[in-house]
């Protein structure tokens, strides 16, 4: 076994053992699902639906994206269950709608176990981590999982929950075979987003380079697949389950949307951690950059520094040089 595949196997089997204690034995229910384009959200969720099969003993019972949760239809179909949040980098103040989010649920779950799968923590405003705090330390029942030791200490320094570090959910997808031949030498898969470091221009006039971000897909065939995965779903467990067919069918297509991209190039330059992740399961080299608070950085320092695919790297210049030498050698 390859020294990342045996890495791959090694953090699925860290984040199920810290997983364990609190894998639903009863109906639960699993909110904030990624319903817009960036793969990496889906392939989260991709990894927690992969965990949750093989591993609860329960089916969900309620499903909800921000646009479709409703408190009452949660209330009803997960009375007492566990409540799960979607893992993720959106914990703190730079992504407000997500944290808004988790905050009403602090307020509205109070008493009911609610489970934060693994996420990175970034609060600029010391007040919001405050509110944050009162919030976790009245529901009382809430568990936070964490992907790297910055967010750990965070969390164990300034919440009274139970606080547990654990590699990120994604992992739990496992190795994936490459689905297309190269036709690039490089892809830089850079963010555009508002966790982007900064404007970013790679250029090298002696390589077959693309410059994109995986935030654009076809809407009209999303569609066609979500409809599909909704008849599927009632179909086979009845039409309360039709929502989370559609749901897995998307994120199902987005992890495959972005592994095709991932594909094209012989080597990978990218700033985002789930172009990192991807391309540890598809086995494709790729250098590094961070993003614009650590994020990246931390997890690679936390679990796949050992990676002999990863090329940790400083500027785009440093990355570009490193991709240009593995994609000839690929």
């Amino acid at each position: 076994m390859s020294t990342d595949a045996s890495l791959i196997e090694a953090l699925s089997a860290t984040a199920r053992r810290a997983l364990e204690p609190h894998t639903p034995e009863q109906p639960y229910a699993l909110l904030d699902f990624p319903g817009h384009p960036n793969v990496g959200d889906s392939a989260i969720w991709t990894g927690e639906m992969a965990y949750l099969r093989r591993h609860a003993r329960a089916v969900p019972a309620y499903v909800a994206s921000l646009r479709n949760f409703d408190i009452d239809d949660l209330r009803q179909r997960c009375p007492t269950g566990p409540i799960y949040i979607h893992g993720g980098g959106n914990f703190g103040d730079l992504w407000p709608h997500h944290q808004a989010f988790r905050n009403r649920l602090l307020e509205q779950t109070r008493g009911q176990p609610l489970i934060q799968f693994p996420q990175s923590i970034h609060f600029a405003s010391p007040e919001k981590r405050d509110e944050v705090a009162r919030l976790i330390e009245r529901h009382g029942r809430f568990t936070l999982f964490v992907r790297d030791h910055e967010s750990l200490d965070l969390a164990r320094r300034c919440f009274q929950c139970e606080t547990i570090l654990c590699p990120d959910m994604a992992f739990f997808i496992g190795p994936i075979a490459r689905p297309r031949a190269p036709d690039l030498d490089v892809l830089c898969l850079l963010r555009t987003d508002v966790e982007a470091s900064g404007p970013a221009e790679p250029s090298d006039s002696e390589l077959n380079l693309r410059v994109t971000d995986w935030l654009g897909e076809p809407r009209t065939k999303l569609r066609v697949t979500k409809a599909w995965g909704a008849l599927r779903a009632a179909i086979l467990q009845g039409p309360r389950a039709s929502r989370f067919g559609a749901f897995n069918s998307a994120a199902e297509a987005r992890v495959r949307r972005g592994s095709d991209l991932l594909a094209s190039g012989r080597a990978v330059v990218t700033d985002r951690l789930h172009t990192h992740i991807l391309c540890l399961l598809l086995g494709i080299p790729h250098a590094v950059l961070d993003n614009n608070y650590g994020k990246v950085g931390r997890f690679i320092s936390c679990w796949t520094s050992a990676s002999t695919l990863t090329h940790r790297s400083t500027s785009m210049q440093s990355a570009l040089d490193w991709a240009k030498v593995r994609a000839a050698s690929a």
